[in-house]
């Protein structure tokens, strides 16, 4: 059974005339261990899928399972709780504390869990290192460039013992190189059996996947195996198989 199940979900926005329809009868799952790229033109329903996943927003139809348990059972503390302890969430606006400095933004959801404050400092500092931000580490988010912001949000939501992490557009604001070193750190994530879905406009992160969804009009189109990417064929490791 996949850990996130989205069984006909739908999502409409308004009434009558002015009714829109977000997302149409999606079903779609994400296996423990396994990253599931979204992909599609704008205004096609990718981040509301990702919003309605994480439990930030509720479906209009259809229903979506975590770990075996169904959201709409849940209290809205539950799905609080859900939330902090088992999903890691990327946002578009990064949602940084500004009063915090990068590694403290990153240390915090560990010391929520109960973490001691030291290891959750060392832990952060480690997932900050891996994407080159250790020399940032001291500066608060709006002393850090749009990419340096994305990272930290990014090592925010991969740190800890999440099982789910949902991602819209991870790489939007970073390079080349800095956007595999995301990936890199995503599919560690999945090595260690987190199910992971992003949100991409970006070919080149989604061949990191293990498959790709084409959403259109709220409608999944398609699904498809990528081909490899250059990582895997210099190691031989397959696209459908755990990345390098």
């Amino acid at each position: 059974m996949s850990f996130l199940e989205l069984r006909r979900v739908s999502k409409c926005y308004g009434t009558g005339a002015a009714e829109v329809h977000a997302l149409v009868d999606v079903d779609l799952g994400v296996e423990r261990g396994s990253l599931v790229a979204v992909m599609g033109p704008s205004g096609s329903g990718k981040s509301t899928l990702l919003t309605i996943a994480g439990s930030l927003e509720e479906p209009t139809s259809g229903e979506v399972v975590v770990d075996g348990r169904s959201l709409s059972a849940m209290s809205r503390n539950d799905k609080a709780r859900l939330r902090r302890r088992t999903v890691g969430y990327v946002f578009q606006d990064y949602n940084l504390l500004g009063g915090l400095t990068a590694a403290e933004n990153v240390s915090l959801p560990l010391e929520l869990d109960g973490i001691p404050a030291k290891k959750a400092h060392r832990v952060g500092m480690a997932a900050l290192e891996e994407l080159g931000l250790a020399d940032r580490a001291a500066h608060y988010p709006d002393q850090l460039s749009g990419g340096e912001r994305q990272r930290v949000a990014i090592a925010r939501a991969i740190v800890g013992e999440r099982s789910l992490l949902l991602a819209d557009e991870p790489s939007g604001a970073l390079d080349s190189v800095n956007g595999d070193a995301v990936m890199r750190m995503v599919l560690a994530a999945c090595r260690r059996g987190v199910a992971a879905m992003v949100v991409t406009h970006d070919a080149r992160l989604a061949s990191w996947a293990d498959r790709v969804v084409f959403i259109r009009d709220g409608r999944i189109m398609d699904q498809t195996v990528p081909p490899p990417t250059p990582e895997s064929l210099l190691t031989g490791v397959p696209a459908s198989g755990p990345r390098p």
